[in-house]
């Protein structure tokens, strides 16, 4: 009877649901051993198959069956494929009912030039986990704006089996996928700004947080709390993305803000005066929301799960952070 009914009452939730930053977003259902996951590559070429069979080998450890998107090591210049194949693998796993989760190879660049094409009509009726980080920002945002939750981890590209600084992150994607309860404990920051907040954790990659400004895919930022994390960005582009936030009042009705790592900044030409966090911290000045710094997420090894669309609670306090998902801690 709940198989059924499932379908439904998601249905009726997404029809009716007229304020989608004061509720929970739709969570898929959490995988169980036996169900199927696929790996395609909707953005850049995936060279190294060494790190999908390692991946592969992973889930089939957690009691997990495996496909492999068609095109995954397709080859077309910068990219798994053209537009066509990615976006062919892509819908087709939505629209399999076998496949339970989607886990994106890799990012790089390129699913901003397949998004508006997917189809995802009968993905809102019956939902499943969209899985990585970086250049999946794309999905992320898409997929949270029209009320579903989806899963910020580590990649087969990312994934290392035998890196011990990566266990954690491990450890906390197999709980999400799993469905357990997931809360995080982190060391303070002296850029920190206490306080503490209740909201959806939604964001991302700032470079593609940013790039979906003015688009239907930007998202929606009351009542929420933001993620941002980045890699490879010189200190004035990133003044450029965060002042362009704010302009475009992602921090007006915004709740908190959750920044992971900021790694391989790149050298300025001039001394820009700032360091990434006092930029980040300069354009936020104005408003009354906690801000955690040095949250273990993005590209580095240690690239915690986070399930964006999810309520958490945000306490940012003088000797540690604390995200909770779900119910507020008492």
């Amino acid at each position: 009877m709940k198989s059924i009914l499932y379908p439904f009452y998601i249905t009726v939730l997404l029809l009716f649901s007229s304020n989608l930053s004061a509720q929970n977003l739709i969570a898929p259902p959490t995988l169980q051993k036996g169900d199927t996951v696929v790996i395609l590559a909707p953005a850049g070429i995936m060279k190294d198959t060494t790190a999908v069979q390692q991946a592969v080998e992973l889930l089939h450890d957690w009691g997990l069956n495996t496909k492999l998107g068609k095109h995954v090591f397709t080859q077309n210049f910068h990219f798994a494929g053209t537009d066509k194949e990615r976006l062919s693998d892509f819908q087709n796993a939505l629209d399999d009912d076998n496949i339970k989760a989607i886990w994106c190879a890799r990012g790089g660049y390129g699913t901003v030039r397949i998004i508006d094409d997917i189809d995802f009509s009968k993905f809102k009726k019956n939902p499943k986990w969209i899985i990585g980080f970086s250049d999946v920002t794309v999905l992320h945002n898409e997929i949270n704006n029209f009320g579903i939750q989806t899963m910020h981890a580590i990649m087969p590209i990312t994934y290392k089996p035998k890196n011990k600084e990566q266990k954690k992150a491990r450890k906390s994607f197999k709980k999400a996928l799993f469905g357990r309860k997931i809360t995080y404990r982190v060391a303070t920051s002296d850029y920190n700004k206490d306080g503490e907040a209740v909201g959806q954790v939604v964001g991302g990659n700032l470079s593609i947080v940013y790039s979906m400004l003015g688009s239907k895919t930007q998202i929606d930022m009351h009542g929420k709390i933001l993620f941002l994390e980045e890699v490879g960005e010189a200190l004035y582009h990133i003044d450029r993305m965060m002042i362009s936030l704010k302009r475009a009042g992602y921090f007006e009705n915004c709740k908190g803000l959750i920044i992971g790592a900021f790694s391989s900044i790149k050298p300025n030409s001039t001394d820009f005066g700032m360091t990434y966090e006092e930029i980040i911290l300069d354009a936020v000045k104005e408003y009354d929301f906690p801000v955690s710094f040095d949250f273990p997420s993005g590209h580095i090894r240690d690239n915690r799960t986070l399930l964006l669309g999810k309520e958490i609670l945000l306490k940012v306090k003088e000797k540690k952070t604390i995200v909770k998902f779900g119910k507020p801690l008492k």
